[in-house]
């Protein structure tokens, strides 16, 4: 345990190489990745199949060494879980069946009945735990509720998430009802995660930025602190990263009100405005742009050794600003590594 890097970090050690791993680390940039989803059959049949899923988790850990490996699955499994239709349109995403006024919270189930239809990603987990390197920490994972609850309403991904806002406008009862219900799903699912194996969890708010002031706090700030709360509450030395991407000001004392002991930063985010007022909270993770890993060249190095240089005086975890694309280069991901390594 002692030699976990990602673990020291968390916990507020200053390394002199920060620890590394990447979001979406496990995709559709990696040629082995491929075969195996085609394997599979299609995503949700790679998601529940503890085996595959497994395997792609392990495959950029066997590829590149990263520090941590995070579990293969999808923030939508627990809208699936919690009753709403999910399945994946080629080349356009994900497609829910949506939630739109108060009747149609009555079709959704209690959060506690999650577990048997997610029952899978448990066995993905446990089986992670027993096969990763003693060295790698095991990640798992969950959308954070406003989030989640953007593609619930909307039924898909959206610009603005519009659907929801206007949903938080016009029926407040029933979204803030929603808003909860995910919420309990959440704190259940992870602890499952924990139970299974997870030493780590990360809550990933990709839409945070799209909440304004009090709207913010009520949305993404609160419901974060009320689910590290519960983690916490159970297991007072699981280290939890928060990810409200595109928080902007927001971010400042993000981690000190929640709970969590890193923020993962939007690659947006100035590095050393965020050595400045965030580091000084705990650790940070962040925060290169993924379209280096496109690039590559002499850009890609500078900024990662820049970026390095910048949270070098505080516990950092080196990863992208945002997921990984699928038009990335695996040499420029090696090139990264070195880059940060050294």
């Amino acid at each position: 345990m002692a030699e976990k890097l990602i673990l020291r970090a968390l916990a507020g050690e200053t390394l002199p190489t920060p620890p590394i791993w990447m979001m979406r680390q496990a995709g559709r940039y990696l040629p082995e990745y491929r075969a195996t989803r085609a394997k599979a059959g299609d995503f949700l049949s790679l998601c529940y199949n503890p085996e595959l899923a497994a395997e792609v988790t392990l495959q950029p850990i066997k590829r590149f060494g990263f520090d941590a490996a995070i579990l293969f699955a999808d923030i939508l499994l627990v809208p699936q879980a919690l009753g709403a239709d999910l399945w994946f349109e080629t080349g356009e995403g994900p497609r829910l069946s949506t939630v739109s006024r108060a009747q149609d919270m009555m079709r959704l189930k209690p959060a506690d009945a999650i577990h048997e239809h997610l029952a899978p990603v448990y066995q993905t987990v446990k089986i992670l735990a027993e096969t990763l390197p003693p060295e790698t920490t095991l990640i798992g994972f969950a959308g954070a509720p406003w989030t989640v609850a953007t593609y619930m309403i909307a039924g898909r991904g959206t610009p603005d998430q519009g659907p929801a806002h206007a949903l938080m406008q016009g029926d407040p009862a029933t979204f803030d009802a929603l808003i909860d219900l995910i919420t309990d799903a959440t704190i259940a699912y992870l602890l499952a995660q924990v139970a299974a194996g997870a030493e780590v969890v990360k809550l990933f708010d990709s839409w945070a930025g799209s909440l304004k002031g009090v709207a913010f706090d009520k949305y993404a700030l609160a419901p974060t602190t009320r689910i590290i709360t519960a983690l916490k509450a159970k297991h007072p030395d699981l280290p939890v990263i928060a990810f409200p991407r595109e928080a902007g000001d927001k971010y400042i004392g993000f981690a000190r009100t929640t709970g969590a002991d890193c923020v993962a930063t939007d690659a947006a985010v100035d590095a050393e405005w965020a050595a400045q007022n965030l580091q000084k909270d705990g650790c940070i993770q962040g925060n290169l742009a993924p379209h280096h890993m496109v690039t590559g060249g002499q850009k890609l190095i500078d900024e990662t050794k820049r970026i390095v240089s910048t949270f070098s005086n505080g516990p950092h975890i080196f990863n992208l600003g945002h997921g990984i694309t699928p038009d990335a280069d695996p040499k420029n991901v090696e090139a990264m590594v070195k880059a940060v390594r050294g």
